[in-house]
């Protein structure tokens, strides 16, 4: 592709990404849909060259003012993550020259604002609840992910798995905590690998991995993801049963449960009942009450610790929102704990980074439900479930992973066992 274009689609993908009135994965792949003639190299330019502006929106912003011409596009030539020769191939030469001059700029002696690229809200909040560690924090949020995967312990061995990755000259190395995965630099080719295909690995971050450990499903017991979503911790689950008792897979959304048929039908798994429910209080899940062995609730929220993956959140979210997502975390998690029976497991998790969606929620549920409800330590929990390094991952009672100290996203979780 002549670079002229390929700078013309970065712009145009890059206005439509900047609407915010849809996740900016979901754009993206709607955009190489409607352009199926790109290449590998040519998508992978625009969606890094996307996402890199959406990490710093409010610096690359600031800097581009001193430009000329489409917003967009002097966007797309800060944000540049192709080849640079090639780049310049399509610049004009005030394009040449301000990009020399921004270059120059010493962006550490910029205001915070300009170095965090946070909305002020959550650089706020975060200042105040992790301290001396915002920084840090704030440097991983602005990086990218690595690819981590999960063995399908039902049908693979995770040294067999990564010995088939090094013979495609793949370097899959074990993730640190989570004895089920595999973590890979780079984003291969993953889904033209037989090791894929046959369902012997699923793309899953290790700290959704640690979530399914913690849940701790065992052979022949009826078990409920209750916020299922697309089912990557509701597979993790069926394999950690070994494909016995039953495991219904919940999830409001019968678009979100439709992507995980096929999924389903790799992993080799026939104990996955996928249910779409109308709310919380659904009539279905009420016949269930005081029946089940293990719930796992991965409650919808913010998203804020997966910015790695998703920067677009941080500017599509708002303290309105999280307020909003409060109430409804509060609710969910009381609705789903009428499920457990007696001696039964109850997790609660989110991958936000905030205290008022994690914390808050936990105490407030055991100030109400201790009685019925007793907190496990997740130290324990952990302990228990061959995580290594399990001390490292937590903070009081509380599983609490973050990118800056564990390289995963960031995610909550408390325990606790029915009387």
């Amino acid at each position: 592709m002549h670079p002229n274009a390929l700078l013309e689609l970065a712009t145009e993908l890059l206005h439509r990404v900047m609407q915010f009135d849809s996740p900016a994965d979901n754009v993206v792949s709607d955009f190489f849909r409607q352009n199926r003639g790109l290449g590998m190299r040519e998508r992978h330019t625009l969606a890094e060259t996307t996402y890199t502006v959406l990490r710093q929106r409010p610096l690359l912003q600031h800097l581009a003012q001193s430009g000329k011409g489409e917003m967009e596009r002097r966007l797309a030539l800060l944000g540049w993550q192709g080849n640079a020769a090639f780049l310049r191939a399509a610049l004009q030469d005030h394009e040449v020259q301000w990009l020399e001059k921004v270059g120059v700029v010493d962006r550490s002696s910029l205001p915070e604002k300009l170095r965090h690229n946070l909305p002020e809200w959550l650089a706020d909040r975060l200042q105040v609840e992790v301290g001396d560690e915002f920084w840090p924090l704030v440097e991983a949020l602005n990086g990218s992910a690595p690819l981590d995967l999960r063995v399908n312990t039902f049908k693979a061995k995770r040294e067999l798995v990564q010995a088939e990755f090094a013979a495609a000259n793949i370097e899959a190395v074990p993730t640190p905590f989570s004895p089920w995965g595999l973590r890979i630099e780079g984003k291969p080719a993953l889904h033209k690998l037989e090791v894929f295909l046959r369902g012997d690995v699923e793309v899953q971050d290790e700290g959704s991995q640690l979530l399914a450990l913690m849940t701790d499903a065992k052979r022949g017991e009826m078990v409920v993801d209750f916020c299922a979503g697309a089912g990557g911790k509701t597979l993790a689950l069926g394999a950690a049963m070994r494909n016995t008792g039953r495991l219904y897979a919940f999830d409001t959304s019968g678009h979100r449960l439709a992507s995980l048929k096929p999924r389903l039908a790799r992993s080799g798994l026939s104990n996955v009942h996928p249910v779409q429910i109308a709310h919380e209080r659904d009539d279905r899940i009420k016949r269930l009450a005081g029946k089940i062995d293990r719930v796992l609730v991965d409650s919808p929220c913010s998203g804020l610790g997966t910015l790695r993956r998703n920067p677009d959140l941080k500017w599509r979210q708002s303290p309105q929102a999280v307020a909003e997502l409060k109430v409804k975390q509060a609710a969910i998690l009381a609705s789903a704990s009428r499920l457990v029976k007696p001696g039964g497991r109850l997790v609660y998790a989110t991958c936000s980074l905030l205290q008022g969606e994690n914390e808050e929620i936990a105490e407030a549920f055991s100030a109400e439900r201790g009685r019925d409800f007793k907190p496990l330590a997740a130290e324990e929990v952990l302990d228990a479930a061959h995580v290594d390094q399990a001390g490292t991952l937590v903070r009081g009672p509380y599983l609490r992973l973050w990118p800056h100290r564990h390289g995963t996203d960031g995610f909550f979780a408390a325990v606790w066992q029915r009387a």
